[in-house]
């Protein structure tokens, strides 16, 4: 007997990743809003520079750098709600909403496995490292023909490392 009231309590305890999940998705929520007052700021900033005729120097790197920023901030949010997703399909149970009309979950967020997971999670935060380099890429300078060699490696780097996390997975 106290043996399965031991076993009930531990099989119980996993509903402790609510907690992850719920704030998995309030952070998704936030990072989303958060985003689209980016988005939102930007185009305001654009409006008022076309309606007023004053252009800053860096107009076009302000408004690039602004969407890249929103974009990264989505992403990580995607993180956010695949995490919680994951999470909650894992240890507490399938999302039925989720299924089509057969009964077959969605590919996008069916999760079977940790190891599941982790690749999708680690996928898209490659992606967020992506749009971050190219962030930065945009708002440097370069002085000379060795700064323009070094962008061009490092773009072939990265196209290379996308390629190829491209194949992972895939026969």
């Amino acid at each position: 007997m106290i043996e399965k009231v031991f076993e009930s309590g531990l099989w119980s305890s996993r509903f402790i990743i609510i907690l992850a999940v719920v704030f998995g998705l309030i952070g998704a929520v936030l990072l989303f809003a958060v985003a689209s007052v980016d988005i939102f700021n930007t185009a305001k900033f654009v409006l008022t520079t076309y309606f007023t005729g004053a252009h800053p120097e860096n107009f076009h790197e302000d408004i690039v750098g602004g969407i890249i920023g929103a974009v990264d901030l989505y992403l990580i949010g995607v993180v956010m709600l695949l995490f919680s997703f994951g999470l909650y399909e894992l240890f507490i149970s399938e999302i039925d909403v989720a299924k089509d009309e057969k009964g077959n979950p969605n590919q996008l967020l069916a999760i079977s496995s940790l190891d599941q997971l982790k690749d999708k999670i680690s996928k898209v935060i490659v992606m967020v490292l992506v749009v971050g380099f190219f962030q930065k890429v945009g708002h440097s300078s370069y002085d000379g023909a060795l700064d323009l060699l070094y962008l061009a490696l490092s773009i072939t780097a990265v196209s290379v490392g996308l390629y190829f996390l491209g194949k992972v997975g895939k026969h």
